[in-house]
C-alpha cells in the first residue's frame, strides 16, 4: 500500500490500528511475527580470516615464495637464516597493517542502528508509554515532538506545525513541513521521498512542532532498512594498482618458475654426467635466477610508500581509512558530489533583500521568529529562522538585545495554509506587530509601504516592483521571504489571524540560499583543469541545483539538470548512452545515486562519489572510491567511505586527487626501477651461467634486493609532484604499469647493468690473476657484487623522471641523497668488515679494484641521460610532425 497517497482513515484500517494505538497485547504478538525494529547485520569475517585474505595478496605471495626460497638457499649453504625472518617480518607486518586499515569498513550497520532513537513515545491502549524503539510494530501510534528522532516510517495523522530535518536521507537541506492530508499524484507515477510531506522515515529528525504518526514499517522494511540492505549487496571491486600489481605478479611468477625448469633442465643437460650433486648444483642456479627475478621488496615499498602517502593526506585533512584509496582517486575520471553539505555550507544565509530599511527589516525578521541567540553567538532553532537571526547579527541587531527592547506579548504561529507567521512586542509607544511569510501573502494583507522612512499607500506600480524582486530572487534560487509590521495602540484582543493579519505596513524582502562553499568554484575548476567531470547529485529542486550549480561552473545549460522522477523514465541501458548529457541531477533518492554512479562506471570510468547523509551511502559503496565528510557526515558514511574529508571541504579533494597523482607516478618510478634492477639481475646470472662461472650467489642478491633496492625505491616513493601534474587528463585505468614507454625502458635499463656488472666481473678477475677467463673469480665476484648494488643506487637517480633530466630537476630529494649514503655505507661494510665479508663470501678488494667498480657504477648516469635526451628529441619531432 502506497500510504502518502491514502487517507489516515484508510492507512489506518490497513496497518489494524487506530488513533489511540493499538493494545499491548496485539503489540506483543506483532512484535513475535514480524521481529525487532532493527537493521538486520551482515556476516562478519572474523580478523584470522581478514589476517589470511591479506596473505592471499598476489605481492604477499611472491614475499613468501622468496622467504621458501631463502630458506632453501640458505639450508643447502649452511647460512644464516636472516634473510627468511627479514622477508617473513615484512609479510606479516603487511597483513597485520592491511587488516588494522580495513578492521571497520563492516560498521555501517551499526552505525545505521544508532541512528535510530533508543526509546519513543507510544500510544498504547489509549495511553501514553515510553518503549524501546526497537520494540515498535506496524499500527504504534508515536507521539513526536521537536528533538525527537524518528523511530521507524510513519504516516502523518496529527500534525502541529511539524516539521523534520530530512537531509540526512534524502538530502534536501531545509527541513521538511509536514501535513496529515493524503497526496495526489496529479498524472505522475510516483512522488519522490523528498515530496511526501505526509511520511516521517526513520532517521529523520523533528525539529519542530509536534505531530502524532502510525508506523507502517520497521527495521528492514524501512527506507533506511533498504539502504542498509543495498550497502550489504554492494561489491567492493579491485582498485586500478591492486589489478595492475595482481597483473605483475602473475607475469613475474610465470617468469620465475620458467627461468627456474629451463635453467635446471638446460644445466642438467650441459653437465652429461647426472650426480647428487650435480642436481644439487644445477638447483641453486635455478634458485639464483629465481632470487634474481623476484622484486622481495616490492610489494613492502608500495605498502609504505602508501602509508606515507596517507599520512601526507592526513596532513591535508583527507582521511584515508584504505591503503589502496590513494591512488585510486589519483585516476578518478568523475567525481559525483552531493550538494548539500558538500559543495554547499548545509546552513541557510540571507544573501539579498529589498527594502527601504534593512534595519528595520532585519528587526521584524529576527523578532518574528523563535530561533535563539546565546550569548557565545551559537544559534538555536530552524535553519531558515537561524538565518535570519543572523542576518540582524551581521547588522549588530543581537536578538537578545531586541527581545529585551521589544517584548514578546503575543504570537500567531506559522501555519501552513495561511503561510505567515505574527508575533506582537511591547514598543515605546504601544505595541508593534510584525508577521512575515510568502512574500506574495504578506503584499496582499498590505495596504502601505514603508519609504524613505515614511508610511506611503500603496500602489499597483509598487506591487509590481516588489513582485518583480520577489521573481529576481526566485529565478535565483533563493528562498524568499516578506515582512510586514502593524502599529498597536493596546494589545489586540481577536485571535481571529484574518483580521490581524490586514492592513499592515509592507517592509521588505529577504533572499537567502544555502550558501557554496568558499573554496568549493575554485575545487570545481581546478577539477575542470585536471580532466576530472564534476556532477551534483542532491535531494534539492532542480531551480535550486541548478542555479548553485551554475555559481560553481558545474552546469552551463538547464539541459544538463535532470530530476529523480524524469531519470526514472530513463533505463539503465539509456542511461548509460547519455549519462554523459548530465551534470546535475536533483530531487533523487538513493537509489538513483547507485543508478548513476554505476552508469559512469559501465562506461569504463574510475568514478567516485562524496557526500555525508546516509543517503549517500550505497552510492558511495559502489563508487570505486568512496568520499565521506568528517564534520556533517554521519557515521554510516563514514564508515563506508574509502576517504573521509575532516574539513567537509571539496578543496580537500583536489588536494587528493594531486596526492594521488604523485603516489602514483613514484609508485610506478619505484616499479621501474625495482624492475630494471631485478631483469639486471637475471641477465647477468643468466649469461654467467651460460659461460659456465658464478657472478653472484643467492644471498648477495636476496641483499640487493633487500637494501640497495628497496631502500632506494622508498625514497623514490616520496619524490615531489611533477610541475605539469595537475594539467594532464586523467590516466586510463585500463593502462598497464609498462605503458608510456616504461617496458623499454625496464629492458635496455636492466640489460645496461647487466653488461656494467659483467664487466666489472671481468675486470676484477684481470686485476686479480692478470688474465681474461670466464672462470670463478672472489675478486671478480666482490666487484660486481659492488658494482651491481651501486649501479642501481645511481640509476634510483634517473627515477627521479621519466623523460627530464635529473640536472634539471629542481625540488630536492633529500631521503634519496641519505639513501644513497647509507647504501653505500652497508655496501662497504658488507666488503670490508671481516665478519661480514666471510659470511657472504667476499674477498677483500685493493682501493683501485673499489674505485673502479664505483666508476663503472656511475657510467649509468650519462648513458641514461643520453636515451633521455633522444627520446625527448623524438617525442619533440614527433608532435612537430602532428601539428
Amino acid at each position: 500500500m502506497k500510504y502518502h497517497l491514502e487517507s489516515t482513515k484508510e492507512v489506518l484500517k490497513a496497518v489494524g490500528s487506530r488513533p489511540e494505538g493499538i493494545t499491548e497485547l496485539q503489540a506483543r504478538k506483532r512484535l513475535e511475527e514480524s521481529g525487532k525494529n532493527k537493521l538486520a547485520e551482515p556476516p562478519k569475517d572474523s580478523l584470522i580470516k581478514r589476517f589470511f585474505q591479506q596473505l592471499g595478496e598476489p605481492m604477499t605471495i611472491i614475499l613468501i615464495a622468496a622467504a621458501v626460497i631463502s630458506a632453501v638457499t640458505s639450508a643447502y649453504a649452511n647460512e644464516s637464516f636472516a634473510d627468511v625472518f627479514i622477508i617473513l617480518a615484512v609479510v606479516i607486518i603487511n597483513a597485520v597493517l592491511g587488516v588494522y586499515q580495513e578492521h571497520k569498513a563492516e560498521k555501517a550497520i551499526d552505525a545505521l542502528q544508532e541512528m535510530a532513537a533508543a526509546t519513543s513515545k507510544v500510544l498504547r491502549d489509549g495511553t501514553l508509554v515510553q518503549v524501546k524503539s526497537e520494540d515498535l510494530v506496524v499500527g504504534d501510534v508515536v507521539v513526536l515532538e521537536a528533538g525527537d528522532s524518528v523511530p521507524a516510517d510513519c504516516r502523518i495523522i496529527e500534525s502541529a506545525d511539524l516539521k523534520t530535518q530530512e537531509s540526512a536521507l534524502t538530502g534536501e537541506s531545509v527541513p521538511v513541513e509536514k501535513t496529515s492530508d493524503a497526496l495526489s499524484l496529479h498524472g505522475a507515477k510516483e512522488i519522490p521521498l523528498g515530496d511526501r510531506k505526509n511520511m516521517a522515515y526513520m532517521g529523520s529528525a523533528v525539529v519542530y512542532g509536534r505531530g502524532k504518526a502510525v508506523v507502517v514499517a520497521t527495521g528492514m522494511n524501512t527506507e533506511m532498512g533498504k539502504i542498509a540492505d543495498a550497502l550489504t549487496k554492494a561489491k567492493q571491486s579491485l582498485t586500478p594498482l591492486q589489478i595492475k600489481l595482481s597483473q605483475l605478479s602473475k607475469v613475474l611468477t610465470y617468469l620465475v618458475v620458467g627461468i627456474c625448469v629451463f635453467m635446471f633442465a638446460f644445466s642438467l643437460l650441459r653437465a652429461g654426467n647426472i650426480t647428487r650433486d650435480t642436481v644439487l648444483n644445477t638447483f641453486m642456479v635455478a634458485v639464483s635466477l629465481a632470487v634474481a627475478a623476484i622484486p622481495e621488496g616490492l610489494a613492502a615499498v608500495v605498502t609504505v610508500v602508501l602509508s606515507i602517502g596517507v599520512t601526507n593526506m592526513s596532513k591535508r585533512n583527507a582521511i584515508i581509512r584504505k591503503l589502496t584509496a590513494v591512488e585510486t582517486l589519483g585516476c578518478a575520471q568523475v567525481i559525483c558530489s552531493d550538494k548539500t553539505g558538500t559543495l554547499t555550507q548545509n546552513k541557510m544565509t540571507v544573501v539579498e533583500h529589498y527594502g527601504d530599511d534593512k534595519e528595520k527589516l532585519a528587526t521584524a525578521l529576527a523578532l518574528c521568529s523563535d530561533a535563539i541567540l546565546e550569548p557565545n553567538g551559537e544559534i538555536k532553532g530552524e535553519p531558515t529562522e537561524n538565518a535570519l537571526v543572523a542576518y540582524a547579527d551581521s547588522l549588530s541587531l543581537k536578538k537578545y538585545d531586541l527581545e529585551r527592547k521589544y517584548p514578546r506579548v503575543k504570537e500567531a504561529p506559522f501555519d501552513s495554509v495561511r503561510k505567515m507567521m505574527t508575533t506582537i512586542h511591547k514598543a515605546e509607544n504601544g505595541y508593534v506587530q510584525y508577521t512575515k511569510g510568502a512574500p506574495d501573502v504578506i503584499l496582499s494583507r498590505c495596504t502601505s509601504v514603508l519609504v524613505n522612512g515614511s508610511e506611503v499607500p500603496i500602489t499597483d506600480e509598487l506591487r509590481s516592483k516588489i513582485a518583480n524582486e520577489n521573481s529576481r530572487m526566485a529565478h535565483q534560487a533563493l528562498r524568499v521571504l516578506g515582512a510586514a509590521y502593524k502599529n498597536h495602540a493596546e494589545i489586540p484582543q481577536t485571535n481571529d489571524t484574518e483580521e490581524l493579519e490586514q492592513g499592515m505596513v509592507f517592509l521588505g524582502l529577504v533572499g537567502m540560499i544555502d550558501p557554496v562553499r568558499p573554496d568549493a568554484a575554485a575545487a570545481v575548476r581546478e577539477c575542470r583543469d585536471a580532466g576530472i567531470r564534476v556532477n551534483m547529485i542532491t535531494g534539492d529542486h532542480k531551480d535550486t541545483a541548478a542555479a548553485i550549480a551554475a555559481q560553481l561552473g558545474i552546469l552551463s545549460d538547464e539541459s544538463q539538470a535532470i530530476t529523480g522522477s524524469e531519470l526514472d523514465e530513463i533505463s539503465d541501458d539509456e542511461l548509460k548512452k547519455t549519462v554523459e548529457n548530465y551534470s546535475v541531477y536533483a530531487r533523487v533518492q538513493p537509489e538513483h545515486k547507485v543508478r548513476i554512479v554505476n552508469a559512469w562506471k559501465s562506461r569504463g570510468m574510475v568514478t567516485a562519489m562524496t557526500g555525508d547523509g546516509v543517503n549517500d551511502a550505497p552510492a558511495i559503496k559502489n563508487a570505486d572510491i568512496g568520499v565521506g565528510m568528517g564534520i556533517t557526515g554521519t557515521d554510516v558514511t563514514k564508515n563506508v567511505a574509502d576517504m573521509v574529508l575532516a574539513d567537509d571541504n571539496f578543496s580537500t579533494i583536489v588536494a587528493a586527487v594531486e596526492e594521488g597523482r604523485r603516489i602514483y607516478d613514484n609508485i610506478r618510478k619505484t616499479i621501474q626501477f625495482l624492475l630494471s634492477s631485478n631483469l639486471s639481475e637475471v641477465f647477468a646470472v643468466f649469461v654467467s651461467m651460460l659461460l659456465g662461472f658464478t657472478i653472484l650467489k643467492p644471498v648477495h642478491l636476496l641483499w640487493i634486493n633487500l637494501i640497495t633496492d628497496s631502500i632506494p625505491a622508498l625514497a623514490l616513493g616520496m619524490e615531489d609532484k611533477e610541475a605539469d601534474l595537475m594539467k594532464r587528463r586523467p590516466r586510463n585505468p585500463k593502462e598497464g604499469i609498462f605503458a608510456g614507454g616504461v617496458g623499454f625502458d625496464i629492458a635496455y635499463q636492466g640489460v645496461l647493468i647487466a653488461c656494467i656488472t659483467l664487466a666489472a666481473y671481468f675486470i676484477g678477475h684481470f686485476m686479480e690473476a692478470g688474465v681474461w677467463a670466464f672462470t670463478n673469480s672472489p675478486d671478480g665476484m666482490t666487484m660486481a657484487f659492488l658494482t651491481m648494488s651501486m649501479a642501481e643506487m645511481f640509476h634510483s637517480f634517473n627515477m627521479r623522471s621519466q623523460r627530464d633530466s635529473i640536472f634539471t630537476i629542481k625540488s630536492k630529494n633529500l631521503v634519496l641523497i641519505g639513501a644513497m649514503a647509507g647504501s653505500l655505507l652497508l655496501t662497504s661494510a658488507v666488503i670490508f668488515i671481516p665478519a661480514l665479508s666471510n659470511l657472504f663470501g667476499f674477498e677483500k678488494i685493493s682501493a683501485a679494484e673499489y674505485f673502479t667498480a664505483m666508476l663503472l657504477a656511475f657510467l649509468v648516469i650519462p648513458i641514461v641521460e643520453l636515451v633521455k635526451f633522444m627520446q625527448r628529441l623524438r617525442a619533440k619531432r614527433s608532435a612537430l610532425s602532428e601539428k
